[in-house]
């Protein structure tokens, strides 16, 4: 039972909106020095939960406190003991780093006697000293995220709650957060954090998974997956989603997911099926590189914990259905739906595409990668006829981006990282909107619609207002939307960004569609799973290319660095100590555990074995793998900035 001396505490915590039932009968508690990570489905309730907590909304029923402050009774001393950091940046981008930190300070009423050591104090735990002269304007998503964790840091507070805080942020921004937040826990911060990426619900104390406004189960990361129904076949291979197609016709579609560069075959008894499976792989000519047994992650429990208790997200699968999505291409594109030379685009001094060349031929998944502020979206926008470049060329669908702006606007579609809807539309009229601006109309425009209604299983949603929707409903609108009118080209600018596993997975299904029957998908993520999915990759740091191949060339001949997976308990606390190490290049946490590369893999396993072993974890699990795509974005972009192709530090790419 949870007691109300926590800091953080919830009783029966309930908030309805009209019939709508959010949260129901919230009961959980935080200790101090705790992470707890809240996971569930989009619309599941983690947003409404953090609000609850943090004054912003009033309980239907139940209570709640914060360092012992009823959040109904005393928001006021609520604020004072607690940072609260939504989705949404509250920052002022006319402002200066430093300016914003101020304004914060001001707000929390930090006095200003000792106010800019702790500010400098700040800068430096976050890297982010170098930029405090900066408009919050010009950061990149990364740094936006460490500045709004700043600027609510600025009044020391002892509870801490972070809803989805490394939602749309690269991987090395995603390591940069978590050394900050663990270095909270040693001053007693409790930290309640909402994410999308299950691998960093590994790294929590506890989790809860909520579904429908209630918690389903709560425990430490190992319990909740020792609550997994069956055991996990994992298969490693190139072909992954091929291999899943394959094997989703032979069982249960909820029995086999895709992992990245992995397929997880949820069965009661791994060695039989293995032998089944090796066996149809053969036959069908699909090729893989390890099969074996393999502990649940916490995304194999989300998943299946969905189907075994019925708490699967409200409507069907993402299907295509009907009609081809895109027409035959023109005749003069012959093979190549982008092709791009040279591409270099300025904004003043500032550089944001530089000399990018690349070609990506029709039906293509064409994965484009790198840091935030890599020159990604510039990029997406010069290809979509948005922006024009500085010099350089640039064909879309055979035609010119410089001058046939127009043309190629007709012959793509457009998805944006903010989805680009119309919140205070229903979801049919949104629907009716972007129909008009394609050209479509009459019988056209009907037979579209009820397409693209079908295709992204929003029947039931029709008449609903868009602002309403979760992440997951206004991800599958978004894409309704851009190929309403059949495009052969699709531009998706992190399409998945904020949204569950599940509804990812279903997004895919549909991108994986579409490229079979010839269309052509360019797609930005910062989930490194999905990279794995593409067919090529480009990988661009500071608006150049550094790596360009398929995902298994990028792992396999680009990489320089031997990957060594370590496992052992609370792997934050031995990190520095094994990066420190001359056998190490570079080591970050990787789920619940570590990765490390390496030069040479038998000598840095002794040299971590005796970190190890002197620290009393003997019993520690080690041994090299193959690189994940997180490795390879890693280890590329620490290598150019090694070889002088870069600048900075951690924070200059964060």
């Amino acid at each position: 039972m949870p007691s109300g001396d926590s800091p953080i505490f919830s009783q029966g915590l309930t908030k309805r909106f009209g019939s709508l039932t959010a949260v129901d009968q919230l009961s959980f508690s935080v200790d101090p020095g705790e992470i707890f990570g809240l996971v569930g489905p989009d619309g599941a309730g983690k947003s409404t939960t953090l609000r609850l907590l943090s004054s912003i909304l009033d309980p239907t029923e139940g209570q709640a406190s914060i360092a012992g402050y009823d959040v109904c009774r005393d928001p006021e001393a609520v604020k004072d003991h607690l940072a609260y950091m939504s989705q949404r940046f509250a920052l002022y981008s006319d402002l200066t780093v430093k300016e914003n930190i101020n304004f914060y300070a001001d707000l929390y009423g930090v006095p200003k006697r000792g106010r800019e050591a702790r500010i400098d104090e700040l800068l430096a735990f976050s890297y982010m000293g170098p930029f405090k002269k900066r408009l919050a304007g010009n950061l990149s998503g990364g740094m936006k995220q460490k500045l709004q964790l700043v600027c609510a840091l600025v009044h020391t507070p002892k509870v801490l709650l972070l809803d989805e805080p490394t939602s749309g942020v690269d991987p090395l921004s995603r390591r940069d957060f978590w050394r900050i937040l663990y270095q909270l826990l040693q001053q007693g911060v409790s930290i309640l954090v909402t994410t999308a990426y299950l691998d960093e619900a590994e790294r929590c104390h506890r989790v809860g998974l909520l579904h429908r406004g209630s918690l389903l189960v709560v425990g430490t990361p190992e319990a909740v997956k020792g609550l997994m129904q069956g055991r996990i076949l994992t298969i490693q291979s190139h072909q992954a989603r091929k291999i899943s197609r394959l094997l989703r016709r032979r069982w249960n579609q909820s029995k086999v997911n895709v992992f990245g560069n992995h397929v997880h075959v949820v069965c009661a008894d791994p060695y039989t099926v293995r032998e089944e499976v090796g066996s149809l792989l053969s036959e069908a000519g699909l090729e893989w590189e390890d099969m074996r047994e393999q502990q649940a992650t916490l995304e194999d429990v989300f998943v299946s914990a969905l189907d075994q208790w019925g708490a699967r997200p409200p409507g069907g699968e993402i299907k295509v259905a009907g009609e081809s999505l895109g027409p035959s291409l023109d005749a003069h594109m012959h093979e190549k739906a982008v092709e791009v030379h040279d591409l270099t685009r300025r904004f003043g001094a500032f550089t944001a595409v530089d000399g990018l060349t690349f070609e990506v031929p029709q039906g293509e998944i064409f994965g484009f990668l790198g840091p935030n502020g890599a020159g990604k979206s510039t990029t997406i926008r010069m290809l979509c006829g948005l922006l024009g470049p500085t010099t350089g060329e640039g064909r879309v669908a055979g035609f010119e981006i410089s001058t046939q702006a127009e043309r190629i606007k007709q012959h793509i579609g457009y998805m944006s990282q903010k989805f680009s809807l119309y919140e205070d539309l229903t979801v049919e009229e949104n629907i009716e909107f972007y129909g008009g601006i394609y050209g479509l109309h009459g019988p056209r425009m009907v037979e579209r619609k009820a397409w693209a209604v079908d295709m992204a299983g929003l029947e039931d949603q029709k008449q609903s207002l868009t602002a309403t929707l979760s992440g997951g409903w206004k991800q599958r609108l978004a894409m309704a939307c851009a190929v309403l009118h059949s495009p052969p080209i699709v531009f998706l600018d992190e399409p998945t960004s904020g949204v569950d596993p599940v509804s990812r997975r279903r997004f895919w299904d549909l991108i994986y569609e579409m490229a079979d029957q010839g269309v052509t998908v360019f797609v930005t993520t910062h989930y490194m799973e999905e990279a794995e999915y593409c067919d090529r990759l480009a990988l661009i740091y500071r608006g150049k290319t550094i790596a360009l191949g398929t995902p298994l060339e990028l792992k396999t001949r680009v990489m320089g660095d031997q990957i060594l997976n370590i496992g052992c308990p609370r792997p934050q606390e031995v990190m520095d100590l094994i990066g420190a190490l001359p056998e190490v290049r570079d080591v970050g946490l990787f789920g619940s555990g570590l990765h490390a590369a390496v030069r040479d893999a038998a000598e840095a396993e002794r040299a971590v074995r005796r970190v190890l072993d002197d620290r009393g974890r003997e019993r520690a699990e080690i041994e090299k793998i193959t690189p994940s795509m997180e490795d390879v974005f890693v280890s590329l972009i620490e290598e150019v900035d090694r070889d002088g192709r870069g600048t900075g530090s951690g924070a200059q790419h964060a």
